[in-house]
């Protein structure tokens, strides 16, 4: 259709992928794993004894609520199966975290007849979800990276959104490489599981909120909630729920280094360090 040049073909391949009907994503950090236990960032480590427990209570979430659709008929409340989506990271904490969601098989009709049996939250492993990578800084705790490499740490601070780690990646390099899950989830109809990282999901809450790129790396993604975004025509509602709170958690895990962005003072009512234990 005559359409050329790079940002026209990107707004073209976007609308295309939009939709009017309603849809509501469920994001979510994996379970506490063993590297939050001891702060450490990065890595591919398993879930803690906590992270397991979150991981039960998930998919007791994801039964009762992702996968049912309650409607009224005849004035009485009536609980039907919904389709609903699965996606992780391939990292193993994220799908140790989904390990014990069931996938049952449900019959779903279409508005033409047509019906097909759908398998509930069939996993679907994805890269690009996996955590920002820290390159030489993987493995370590933001106390070592300061003591082993001051420069750039310090340079974090400066500037969270476009700090590169020493052969790793940067808020921005995240931002571009979750363009085609953007796209994705502008497209598909069904509720989405979406059980990710920190970092991952400091983006794509922020692209849905509409928050500026600077606010992204300071979005506040704690541990053992299920975030509930449902888009609408001018904007996006927000719900947030906590399936495991803090006080049944070891009290574990290490904040990320203050910087120098000027940011909301705390409430007091806010999780402390237990549930925003650092990822990257």
């Amino acid at each position: 259709h005559n359409v050329r040049g790079y940002l026209p073909l990107k707004v073209v391949h976007f609308i295309m992928n939009l939709h009017t009907l309603p849809r509501t994503f469920y994001l979510t950090r994996h379970g506490q794993s063993e590297y939050n236990l001891i702060g450490k960032i990065g890595g591919d480590s398993g879930l803690s004894h906590n992270g397991v427990e979150y991981a039960h209570r998930l998919a007791k979430f994801a039964k009762e609520v992702i996968g049912v659709e309650t409607s009224i008929v005849d004035g009485k409340e009536v609980k039907t199966s919904r389709p609903a989506r699965l996606w992780t990271s391939t990292l193993q904490r994220t799908k140790e975290t989904a390990q014990y969601i069931e996938h049952e098989e449900i019959e779903i009709s279409y508005d033409n007849g047509d019906k097909i049996n759908w398998v509930q939250f069939r996993q679907n492993e994805r890269r690009n979800l996996d955590e920002l990578y820290a390159g030489l800084c993987d493995g370590m705790t933001y106390k070592e990276i300061e003591q082993n490499f001051p420069d750039e740490f310090k340079a974090r601070q400066n500037d969270k959104l476009a700090y590169r780690y020493p052969r790793g990646e940067s808020y921005m390099d995240v931002t571009l490489r979750l363009e085609p899950l953007a796209h994705d989830l502008e497209r598909t109809r069904e509720p989405i599981l979406c059980v990710a990282h920190q970092g991952i999901l400091r983006i794509v809450y922020a692209y849905f909120m509409g928050l500026s790129r600077a606010e992204a790396p300071f979005v506040r993604i704690p541990l053992n909630h299920v975030i509930i975004l449902t888009p609408h025509a001018y904007g996006c509602h927000e719900e947030r729920i906590c399936l495991m709170p803090k006080e049944e958690m070891v009290n574990d895990g290490q904040d990320e280094p203050v910087t120098s962005m000027p940011e909301k003072p705390k409430d007091p009512t806010d999780a402390d360090s237990v549930m925003d234990v650092p990822s990257c």
